[in-house]
């Protein structure tokens, strides 16, 4: 990125092609460390000139730089400003814990005359900037492949060790507020167990940022210098990393290695508790100076060593951020997407009002409480938002209808993801004295709210374990009884298509007479809420004594799941005991879906299209037909 001294305006004809946010002349970016102040101007999107970088230790405060740099380039002020500060950031006042900067944003805003000035954290900046990394600002380490509209993890190691993702949504990504950092130091062997003994003997409490950051790797060249019986004297980070690139010092060696290497099962912890498919991202200060050092590193080693898992994160990439100054483009967004929106509006708020005239009285009166008071709508069931919109709980339906919505869950949905980027998981009882609409609303979205759970918590390895058991069957058989035995037939009805014998039993001794004929290659899909029928468990272990596979979608700790050769745990909350009978079919059904899906394009590879295409025709133009033919 070219580096320039000082900031030209543009001319008016190329004023004119300016988009017209920027038209009002450029916005200042900054990003605050505990050393340095690195500041720049974006004339245009993702266009950053003028960049200078400030020792902080050279100003009182976060204004006298920001006033420094804009002297430096020839500019009195600008109109909107956006800073990305190595600090938490929870209101208007900001005391840095690195350095002895305080301040209010407000204050600071009207004594640089901006017309906007945001404050925001740097690893939220970090995360934002992950979508605008591409080329040569990246280098890739291992392999893996990223998957698209997936969550893009994120830790960085510098003076601290700072942890935060990037999420889609709906219409948006959104950053993840994190302090992950601080999570308990876990040591993955014999050596970092010494390490942790060593720490235990000073701080009562070892976080992951205590060993892996600057100050950590301080700690871990003098406890490893100990652990061999040798007097070294403290070396600072940049020094062992020096003399760990040099060859000259074994302990700095060793210490760099340790310090890769902890840092790989950081990333992978946090890569399986975000489901990070779109990528690993690696950034802070130190990382980067290590180069083609990391890649001979114990990093990827440790990133994929996850026992059962180890597929899993095998499939992830990770990413050193290489670009010079990354927190510029995440900086840049959240600016942009500030000034956009000032108002606060999401696109269906400003829906909203665009369509409050059309709507009828009634309904204008439930547009003026989500216009007011959006959060509380978010949160309240139908009967309170009809309360106190002093309008009927079928008003409430029926203005969710007139913008398009199916009811008052969808339009939660909808709502949740424009004003807080998440998606609200909710369960609501129903009582008695509910009336029709009440039902209709619960009942709803309970369901609603357990097909979120298991989008959230299923477990996509036994997933993946699932569909390559079944891709190879020789034979396919349901067993379920009871309640659930609709789903058995769903599963024949969506595996019979795929040309391989495939029969649903639903009941007990058919089962356990059809299981002791099973042989190597055949597979048994089992399927239960309790996971607890004896027939279903029998059939279950004659079916594994005759070679065969079994797979159960069950509840996670069940009988049935430690009979089985793959579970796929489905486990219903307690609050939804109510509508068990309905909730456990309803998720069954998707987790066949699921196989199903993933099934058919295993078998279809490379032609996704054609794939899905084949498999929705074929469910409707081959079910009724499939069920009415007798099992192989």
């Amino acid at each position: 990125m070219k580096q320039t001294t000082g900031f030209t305006p543009a001319v008016a004809s190329e004023r004119d092609f300016l988009p017209l946010a920027y038209r009002d002349g450029p916005r200042l970016l900054g990003d605050v460390g505990a050393t340095n102040a690195r500041f720049a101007l974006e004339a245009a999107p993702g266009r950053f000139e003028s960049i200078e970088v400030l020792r902080c230790d050279d100003y009182a405060g976060l204004a006298a730089a920001i006033r420094a740099y804009l002297d430096r380039v020839g500019l009195k002020r600008v109109n909107h400003a956006g800073i990305a500060i190595a600090n938490p950031i929870g209101g208007d006042q900001v005391r840095m814990t690195n350095r002895d900067w305080a301040f209010s944003i407000e204050e600071t805003r009207e004594q640089l005359d901006f017309s906007t000035l945001l404050v925001v954290n740097d690893f939220t900046a970090l995360a934002m900037s992950l979508r605008h990394l591409s080329g040569n600002q990246l280098d890739q380490v291992g392999g893996g492949v990223p998957q698209p509209n997936s969550v893009l993890g994120l830790v960085g190691a510098g003076t601290g060790l700072g942890v935060s993702a990037l999420i889609p949504t709906a219409d948006r990504w959104v950053t993840l507020g994190s302090e992950g950092g601080h999570v308990n130091f876990a040591p993955g062997d014999e050596r970092e167990l010494d390490l942790l003994r060593y720490c235990w003997k000073t701080y009562p409490h070892v976080s992951a940022e205590r060993l892996i950051s600057g100050p950590g790797m301080a700690v871990i060249y003098a406890a490893l210098a100990e652990r061999a019986g040798r007097a070294q004297a403290a070396r600072s980070a940049p020094d062992i990393v020096a003399a760990a690139l040099a060859g000259s010092d074994p302990i700095a060696v060793e210490t760099v290695d340790c310090f890769c290497a902890m840092l790989g099962g950081v990333a992978a912890n946090l890569a399986v508790t975000l489901g990070a498919l779109g990528g690993m991202f690696i950034g802070g200060g130190i990382v980067p100076r290590l180069g083609k050092y990391f890649h001979a590193s114990s990093f990827r080693k440790r990133f994929e060593a996850k026992g059962r898992f180890s597929s899993y994160l095998a499939q992830i990439p990770t990413y050193v951020i290489t670009e010079r100054y990354p927190a510029f483009h995440g900086v840049s967004t959240i600016l942009h997407d500030t000034l956009r929106g000032r108002d606060g509006d999401s696109p269906l708020i400003s829906q909203i009002r665009a369509a409050r005239d059309a709507l009828s009285k009634a309904e204008q009166r439930v547009a003026e409480l989500v216009l007011t008071r959006p959060r509380m709508v978010l949160n309240d069931p139908i009967v309170e938002i009809a309360r106190n919109a002093n309008v009927s709980q079928p008003t409430v339906i029926r203005f969710c209808r007139s913008l398009g919505f199916q009811g008052l869950s969808d339009f939660k949905l909808r709502l949740a993801s424009g004003l807080t980027g998440t998606i609200p998981v909710r369960h609501s009882q129903v009582r008695h004295g509910d009336t029709a609409p009440d039902i209709s609303a619960k009942v709803i979205e309970n369901a609603a709210s357990a097909l979120l759970r298991l989008r959230d918590s299923i477990n996509v390895a036994a997933v993946d374990a699932a569909t390559r058991v079944l891709r190879l069957a020789r034979r396919i058989e349901f067993y379920a009884v009871g309640n659930t035995a609709v789903v058995a037939l769903d599963g024949q009805l969506k595996f019979f298509r795929f040309r391989v014998p495939t029969v649903a039993y639903s009941d007990s001794h058919l089962q356990t007479q059809s299981a002791r004929l099973l042989a190597p290659g055949d597979v048994v899909v089992t399927i239960s809420a309790s996971g607890r029928p004896p027939g279903l468990l029998r059939a279950a272990e004659l079916a594994r004594e005759a070679g065969a596979e079994v797979i159960a979608i069950t509840a996670g700790k069940s009988p049935l799941a430690r009979r089985a050769s793959v579970v796929i745990p489905v486990d219903l909350p307690e609050s939804d005991q109510g509508f068990s009978s309905l909730i456990g079919r309803l998720l069954h059904l998707i987790v066949i879906d699921v196989l199903a899906v993933g099934v058919a394009l295993q078998r279809e590879e490379g032609n996704t299209d054609r794939a899905l295409a084949e498999f929705a025709s074929r469910d409707e133009e081959e079910g009724e037909d499939a069920a009415a033919r007798p099992g192989p």
